[in-house]
């Protein structure tokens, strides 16, 4: 078990480096300069290339990637010009948020999956099964951002039920409660999708499950019908769902972005839209690798929890 972890995390480091070099080409490659976005009105000769100078814009393209390369590696993710701070000050500050968010989200697509899976496994061909697979099919073509403006529309404008946007109240909010009611509505929205792939694979692999010859005997011996559902067929298509869960776990930390955005939720995602509109380069570039290692470290525990749970990996 512990060589396999062993090379699960040398897997990493070149799947990172991979990362960097796609995020920094690209933020290099976009249109527009940045000091011009910089300073604006301000953009004077003199001040452009003042500007240029202290952000490297001036050096090659590949040297600036090595030295920005160099500088990750002793855990310098440079400065904020636009917010005067040093990056990864900014991006831990708001990844609390998004890790509250994304994971809340990744927890209610995973109980709401799995059961909706099982029910309609279990009543295959019947109007539960017809129900969920409905439900499924709206919640995976349904964008999220459309989805999201339409739960705020009807719960919080119309109902008054939630809170439209924000992680708190203005006034004397923030407490655990506050933070959980501002909390249901995005984290749905986020985790609608998620939650119709697990329910889409969990219907499929206990179908498939259930007509196994072990499950069989099972219900030969006299079992109960609840213990031949959860402990014999549940957990063997768990072995084939926890993958996805994995896959999941990045589309809805991806996702945030534009959740957070909908919701005004002040975490990452929302960091990133204000950073690319003010070409904040050093921040998007911070932001995205950080993202990205979580979304990598992340499938790393999922294999290794898919390589405990089924047998036929380890051997």
């Amino acid at each position: 078990m512990g060589s396999y972890i062993f090379k699960r995390l040398l897997m990493i480091v070149p799947v990172l480096f991979g990362i960097s070099l796609i995020v920094f080409f690209i933020m290099a490659l976009l249109p527009g300069d940045p000091a011009q976005a910089i300073l604006g009105s301000y953009a004077t000769p003199a001040n452009l290339a003042r500007v240029r100078s202290q952000l490297g814009l001036d050096k090659p393209l590949v040297a600036r990637y090595f030295i920005w390369l160099w500088n990750l590696l002793h855990g310098d993710f440079g400065r904020s010009y636009s917010l005067n701070r040093p990056v990864i000050k900014i991006v831990f500050d708001r990844l609390g948020p998004t890790m509250l968010l994304a994971g809340s989200a990744l927890l209610f697509a995973s109980i709401v999956g799995l059961l909706s899976g099982i029910i309609a496994a279990v009543k295959q061909f019947r109007w539960q099964d017809k129900l969920f697979t409905l439900l499924v099919l709206v919640g995976i073509s349904a964008p999220s951002f459309w989805l999201g403006l339409m739960f705020v529309l009807f719960f919080a404008v119309d109902l008054h039920v939630f809170p439209v946007s924000g992680m708190a109240m203005v006034s004397g909010g923030g407490g655990v409660l506050d933070v959980l009611h501002h909390l249901v509505l995005p984290a749905v929205t986020l985790g609608i999708v998620a939650t119709g792939v697990i329910a889409r694979l969990t219907r499929a692999n206990m179908l498939e499950v259930l007509r196994r010859d072990y499950v069989r005997s099972a219900r030969a011996k006299g079992l109960t019908e609840r213990r031949i559902i959860f402990r014999h067929a549940f957990l063997n298509a768990l072995v084939s769902v926890v993958p996805v869960l994995g896959i999941q776990a990045g589309f809805v930390i991806g996702g945030a972005v534009y959740i957070e955005t909908v919701f005004q939720w002040p975490g990452i995602g929302q960091m990133l839209v204000q950073a690319i509109l003010t070409r904040d380069i050093l921040l998007v570039q911070g932001g995205v690798v950080i993202i990205a290692a979580i979304y990598v470290v992340v499938n790393m525990i999922v294999d290794v929890l898919q390589h405990l749970l089924d047998p036929r990996i380890r051997n």
